[in-house]
């Protein structure tokens, strides 16, 4: 009978294998992707956070070039004028582009620097214009020269920053 001849014969059964454990590398493809989300917003929440810095200096520069002239028309003081161009100017720099390219410039070279910031550098209205006047005139008692030609210059060159350098000072 059937029963008699299953007795018999011993099965030949392998105990129960648990398969191995799960590793932890590589990821699965979904921790992949939450990695390049998380990569791409840090980057995007760090070129917004560069972007609005230079938007706000260059706004900040604009009001403080605005306020120089209602101060000039009340005083009428052209050498402080100028001097308040000046240090407008090697402010933004300061603030817009890296220290070590701007800190150290003086004279013809920080001419030729501002004029290289405008769209049309081959008029060099700085280092050949009435730009000159920033070498001596914050410096002298009396500026004789277009003042006010100079600060619609340092206007157009503030309107000329480009949207981001880089945001910050190094």
């Amino acid at each position: 009978m059937m029963g008699e001849g299953v007795q018999d014969t011993a099965l030949p059964l392998r105990d129960i294998h648990l398969p191995e454990a799960i590793s932890w590398w590589p990821p699965a493809p979904g921790w992949w992707l939450l990695l390049a989300i998380m990569l791409t917003g840090a980057l995007l929440v760090w070129w917004w956070r560069a972007h609005q810095a230079a938007v706000r200096v260059r706004a900040v520069a604009l009001n403080e070039w605005q306020r120089l002239l209602v101060e000039f028309q009340q005083q009428q003081d052209a050498s402080r004028l100028v001097r308040e161009l000046s240090i407008l100017l090697r402010r933004v720099c300061l603030s817009y582009y890296p220290r070590t390219t701007v800190a150290g410039l003086t004279g013809e070279a920080w001419l030729r620097y501002l004029d290289s910031a405008l769209p049309l550098p081959q008029t060099n209205p700085f280092s050949e214009g009435v730009g000159r006047l920033l070498l001596d005139a914050p410096y002298q008692q009396q500026t004789k020269g277009d003042v006010l030609a100079l600060h619609a210059l340092c206007g157009e060159w503030l309107r000329a920053l480009p949207a981001v350098e880089r945001g910050c000072n190094e």
